[in-house]
Order: C-alpha cells, then structure tokens, then sequence
C-alpha cells in the first residue's frame, strides 16, 4: 500500500484516480487543483507518491515538479497528462519524474506504475 496524493485540476480525473487508488487499497492522503496548492499540501502530508498533472493553472505541472525535486530530491513522482510528446516527456523525466503516464489511461498500468514507483530505491 502507498500512501499517494493526486494533483489534477479535472475533478473528473481525480474521481478516477481516487476510484484506481481504491482498487489497488492504496491511501489517499490528499488533492490538489492548481500549482500552488500542490506544493503546499506535498510537503506537509509527505505521500509516497504524487500523481501530478502537468497542465495546472497557477502554476504548472514540470515548474512544481521542479520545485519538489529541488527540495526533495527523494521525493517519488508519476507524471500524469493528455500529452504524448517524446520532449515534454524527456523534459520530465529529466526534471526527475519517475514514471509518465499519457491520458486516458487505464487502470491496470495505473497501479502498476504506483507499486513500481514505490519499490523505487
């Protein structure tokens, strides 16, 4: 079980991400809509892994990602987002995503994804 966050500004995919999270008995330990409200909830509740949108208003998805792992670089991340373009990709991942899921996703690759990223060392 991990203990996840979910950083979306759809309500829609939150619901589903929260419904993933269910199946596979993982906590949520907390949401966020925009930016801003991302990076002040991810360091007080400290989740295993963040599922973290990368279109965001306030401030988006590769800035807080950046902002997260320049504080914390530990910090276990799984980009989530409609775009499939191999540059936004590499940028995140060297920005220190651990894993990119594109939208729509399904949830079997989800939970995968949430179980690989916490077995991360």
């Amino acid at each position: 079980m991990a203990r996840v966050m979910i950083a979306d500004d759809s309500d829609a995919i939150r619901l589903v991400l929260h419904d993933i999270l269910d199946i596979g008995e993982h906590e949520l330990v907390a949401e966020a809509k925009d930016g801003t409200e991302v990076l002040k909830k991810f360091f007080d509740v400290k989740p295993d892994i963040l599922l973290l949108d990368l279109a965001m208003p306030k401030k988006d998805g590769l800035t807080v990602l950046r902002e997260i792992k320049g504080t914390n670089p530990g910090a276990k991340i799984i980009v989530i987002t409609a775009t499939d373009s191999r540059k936004m990709i590499n940028e995140c991942l060297e920005a220190g995503a651990d894993s990119f899921i594109t939208k729509p996703f399904d949830f079997d690759k989800v939970l995968q994804e949430i179980t690989s990223v916490k077995n991360k060392n």
